[in-house]
């Protein structure tokens, strides 16, 4: 990314408490980050390390204890519940490692849920199309693979055109084929779209996709590096 980049996440001494006294947890502790717009980023870190917290805060799921974030020039730490639920709406997309899909609807009517309150949604084909599910749109949940219905909760997140994707661990109940194809899903998302793109992930090998790894330990952001030489998703090991 250019220097000029628009930043798409900042935060300064970001901080998430759990309970008081001494069952507090610090899930994170000071947290500062700076994300520019249309950047793959993958996070990585122990169990309890604080990713899904911060991912957590920057989608608008969560609230600091102290500190500040902000999304481009919106401060996400100032917004009532009614602004981050619109936030949440008109900006952001999340994956997680389960798909929950709803069973009795096909893929395309799982998508069409979305469009129907998002602002400028494209249509559930085409979102469908972005993922490789053409074929399978009019399928049911029951009828499709892991991989495939992971790729329809994809669809899903970008038919309302966020600009942000969050995921967490979208691959962890995959194997490593199926696994590549998600990941390939991704990677064109954030190519063709520009869509800004967090992953957290337990797979260390999936951060040389990105263009950039934060990793966590102790709900600090303890090291970051920017990938020179980005690797394809079929090229990664598992």
């Amino acid at each position: 990314m250019s220097k000029t980049a628009q930043i798409a996440f900042k935060t300064e001494k970001l901080t998430k408490i759990y309970g008081s006294g001494d069952t507090a947890v610090h899930a994170l502790r000071g947290v500062d980050l700076s994300i520019p717009s249309g950047d793959m980023t993958v996070l990585l870190g122990h169990s309890g390390s604080g990713k899904s917290t911060l991912v957590n805060i920057l989608g608008g799921l969560d609230s600091a204890t102290s500190g500040k974030a902000w999304f481009l020039d919106n401060e996400l730490t100032a917004m009532s519940e009614k602004q981050l639920t619109n936030y949440r709406r008109l900006h952001v997309g999340f994956v997680f490692q389960f798909y929950n899909l709803v069973p009795s609807l096909t893929a395309r009517e799982n998508v069409a849920l979305v469009t129907e309150i998002a602002k400028d949604p494209m249509p559930a084909e085409e979102a469908l199309e972005r993922v490789g599910l053409t074929p399978r749109m009019n399928h049911f949940p029951s009828q499709l693979s892991g991989g495939e219905q992971q790729r329809v909760a994809i669809a899903r997140a970008i038919a309302k055109r966020p600009n942000i994707l969050l995921c967490d661990e979208p691959t962890g109940a995959l194997d490593s084929k199926t696994g590549i194809t998600v990941l390939e899903a991704l990677t064109q998302i954030n190519k063709e779209l520009g869509t800004t793109t967090l992953i957290i992930t337990h797979n260390a090998d999936i951060q040389r996709i990105a263009h950039r790894v934060l990793f966590m330990a102790d709900g600090q952001i303890v090291n970051e590096k920017i990938n020179k030489k980005r690797l394809d998703p079929s090229e990664v090991s598992w």
